[in-house]
Formats: C-alpha cells, structure tokens, sequence
C-alpha cells in the first residue's frame, strides 16, 4: 500500500508539472514553446515509464517546418501520452 501511495503521489506530482508546462506565456518565443512542449512530453513519458508503462516518446518532425507546426506535434504526443496515464489511473481506480 505505501508503494502505491508513493507511486500515486509521484504520478499527481509528475502530471501536474507537465501539465503546467504547457502554461504558454505570451513572452515565450516560438523555440521555447516549442521546448516547453518537449519537456511536457518528456515528463509524462517519465511518469509513465515508472508506472511500468512500455511508452513509445519518439516525435517525427518531418513535415514540421515552423515552430508552431513542430509544437503542435508535440502537443499530439502529449494528448496521447495523457491518455495513456488517464487509462491507467482508471485501472489503479
């Protein structure tokens, strides 16, 4: 049960960090977005992985030429990584 407590606590932690870090200021330039888009997937990729989650992170950028085509990529990424940790949680539930 403590494992599951720290477990749970760790994934609230992680998905409210990568949740915020999708928090666009109107200050942020396009290669920051961008980076902040990364780093959420990155986060919830990691949460994930310690759950004991297979997560596929790779992003292809091919057909991305701008900095907000590639954001929005990321954003994809992290919507069907989000939805991987809310099928789980369901299960846990």
């Amino acid at each position: 049960m403590k494992t599951f407590t720290k477990s749970t606590l760790a994934v609230i932690t992680a998905a409210l960090l990568s949740t915020s870090a999708f928090a666009i200021s109107s200050d942020d330039s396009p290669i920051e977005q961008v980076r902040t888009a990364k780093a959420g997937v990155e986060a919830l990729a990691t949460t994930l992985k310690n759950e004991g989650v297979a997560v596929d992170t790779k992003v292809n950028l091919d057909g991305a030429r701008t900095y907000a085509q590639k954001e929005a990529v990321y954003q994809a990424k992290y919507s069907e990584l989000q939805a991987q940790f809310d099928a789980l949680n369901q299960q846990n539930s």
